[in-house]
């Protein structure tokens, strides 16, 4: 039952984001899970700015501790609010029905978001939010056309604007950051993002480079066991 789920999960999602994205240009983001110092800014972001509203309910904060590079007091210090213990998964106190409430529907959990949406959407996505007076909230995103999520980052990143004769987006108001720093910022969120969705994947990439030399090690002893049993025959 709970593969059922999983299963019907990415399949909502997944044609929510081909129906959402509607042919719009994704901008290509290289993500890195091994870098640790990339990851641990990007989680510093979740966790200040998605946390309140998105939860991560698959990912702990010890096992993120360990993959990061933190300690655990370093976790507790920086990425975790006063009411969290270390071994809790990453949830939010809003309740569904205050979510539905206040946004229209309730925020999806990130936990797979990266695998759902795939990583250049969420890159397009965080960055292409534009003013926009019809929409409830004041904004609406270029990725995602009439979403509910308002711009969290709009400080760091300052509002953008819609030029009607090109369709393209342009600066209305500076943020805290320049151009560059808010995509290195969404570039460090979204590794993140890209590594919570399946952290596993940095074990399997540390054990491949001992199957490669096992199977190495391997070719060079069973290739001369071959032609030593097949030389009578060839």
């Amino acid at each position: 039952m709970r593969s059922l789920v999983i299963a019907c999960f990415f399949a909502l999602f997944t044609t929510q984001a081909l129906a959402a994205s509607g042919g719009v240009h994704l901008d290509h983001v290289e993500v890195d899970i091994t870098d640790q110092a990339s990851l641990q800014r990007g989680a510093q972001t979740f966790v200040n700015y998605c946390l309140s509203c998105h939860e991560a309910s698959f990912m702990r904060y010890n096992r993120m501790a360990k993959d990061l590079g933190l300690t655990e007091d370093q976790v507790k210090e920086n990425l975790m609010f006063a009411s969290d213990k270390i071994g809790d998964t990453m949830t939010v106190a809003m309740r569904p029905e205050d979510a539905q409430k206040w946004f229209g529907v309730t925020p999806p959990d990130l936990s797979v978001i990266a695998r759902a949406r795939g990583t250049d959407w969420l890159y397009t996505y965080l960055r292409t939010f534009y003013l926009d007076e019809s929409r409830p909230m004041g904004t609406n995103n270029m990725a995602f056309k009439d979403v509910g999520m308002p711009h969290v980052l709009w400080e760091q990143q300052g509002y953008l604007a819609k030029d009607e004769a090109t369709g393209e987006l342009v600066q209305a108001r500076e943020g805290e950051l320049s151009q560059h720093e808010y995509n290195k910022m969404t570039h460090d969120l979204v590794n993140f993002l890209a590594y919570i969705s399946e952290p596993s994947k940095l074990e399997r990439m540390a054990l491949a480079k001992w199957v490669l030399l096992y199977l190495i090690i391997f070719f060079l002893v069973a290739y001369p066991l071959k032609k030593a049993f097949w030389k009578d025959v060839h």
